[in-house]
C-alpha cells in the first residue's frame, strides 16, 4: 500500500510545484509590464518576430480557410436556395471564432515554440544565471518584452486573418461559384457588427497572453540539456494549443 500512496503524493507535490512556478512567472511577468525599464527595443524586436514574420503564414492560411469554407457552405445552402447566406456565415465565423482561434494556434506553433526554445537554451547554457549574477531581472529582461509583444500583435494578426479570409471567400464566391457582389455582401454587412469584430480581437489578446506565458514558463524552467529544450518546446505548443481551445469556449460563452 505504501508505493501507490507514495506515488500519489509525489504526483500531487509535482502538480503543486508546477502550478506555483507557472503562477510565479505569470504574476511577475504581468507586474513587470509596469516596472521600468521599458525594454522598448526588445519589445519591438519581439513584435517583429511574433507579428511581422508571422504575416505570410497567417495570410496564406486565412485565404484558403475562407475559400474552402465558402465552397462547402455554398454547397450546403444551395440545397434549400439560400446561397445569399454564404457571405454572412463566412464573415461571422471568421470574426468571432475561426480568425482568433486559428491565429492563436498558428502563432503558438511558430512563435511560441521558438520563444520556449530560446529561453530554454539560455537556461541550460546558464545565461539566465549570468543575468541574475549581473543583477538583471530575467523576468523583466526576457518575459516582459515577449509578453507585451504577443498581447499587442496577436489581435493585429487576427484582424489580418479576418480580412484575408473574407477576401479568399469573395474570390471563390465570385470567380468559382459565380455569385454576384450584392448577393455575397448583403448578409455580410447585416450579420457582422463591430461587437463581433471587437470580441474576436479581445480573444486574440487573451490567446497572445496565453502563448507568451506558457512559452516563457516552459523555457524558464527547462532542465536536462538539449533533450530538455526539445521537451519544453513540444510541451509549450501542446499546452498553448489546448489552453487556447479551452479558453475559447469560455470566452465565447461570456462574450455577446
Amino acid at each position: 500500500m505504501a508505493d501507490p500512496i507514495t506515488s500519489f503524493g509525489r504526483m500531487v507535490l509535482a502538480t503543486v510545484e508546477e502550478f506555483g512556478r507557472a503562477s510565479r512567472v505569470a504574476g511577475l511577468g504581468l507586474l513587470n509590464i509596469f516596472t521600468p525599464p521599458l525594454r522598448l527595443g526588445l519589445t519591438i524586436k519581439q513584435m517583429d518576430f511574433i507579428g511581422v514574420q508571422s504575416v505570410p503564414i497567417i495570410a496564406l492560411t486565412a485565404f484558403f480557410t475562407g475559400a474552402v469554407f465558402t465552397l462547402q457552405s455554398y454547397r450546403a445552402f444551395a440545397l434549400f436556395g439560400a446561397e445569399g447566406y454564404v457571405g454572412g456565415t463566412v464573415g461571422i465565423s471568421l470574426a468571432k471564432e475561426l480568425g482568433p482561434t486559428l491565429t492563436g494556434l498558428l502563432v503558438a506553433g511558430r512563435a511560441g515554440s521558438a520563444m520556449a526554445a530560446e529561453i530554454g537554451s539560455m537556461r541550460v547554457s546558464e545565461q539566465i544565471d549570468a543575468l541574475e549574477a549581473m543583477a538583471v531581472d530575467p523576468i523583466n529582461y526576457l518575459v516582459k518584452p515577449r509578453l507585451l509583444a504577443s498581447v499587442l500583435v496577436v489581435p493585429l494578426l487576427t484582424a489580418i486573418y479576418d480580412v484575408v479570409g473574407i477576401f479568399g471567400s469573395y474570390t471563390v464566391a465570385m470567380g468559382v461559384l459565380g455569385m454576384d457582389w450584392p448577393t455575397f455582401a448583403v448578409r455580410l454587412q447585416e450579420w457582422v457588427d463591430w461587437p463581433d469584430i471587437a470580441g474576436g480581437l479581445l480573444k486574440g489578446a487573451v490567446f497572445g497572453l496565453i502563448i507568451a506565458l506558457v512559452a516563457c514558463y516552459k523555457g524558464f524552467y527547462t532542465s536536462g540539456g538539449a533533450s530538455g529544450v526539445g521537451r519544453a518546446t513540444t510541451t509549450s505548443v501542446v499546452i498553448s494549443s489546448v489552453s487556447i481551445l479551452v479558453s475559447n469556449y469560455f470566452l465565447s460563452a461570456v462574450l455577446p
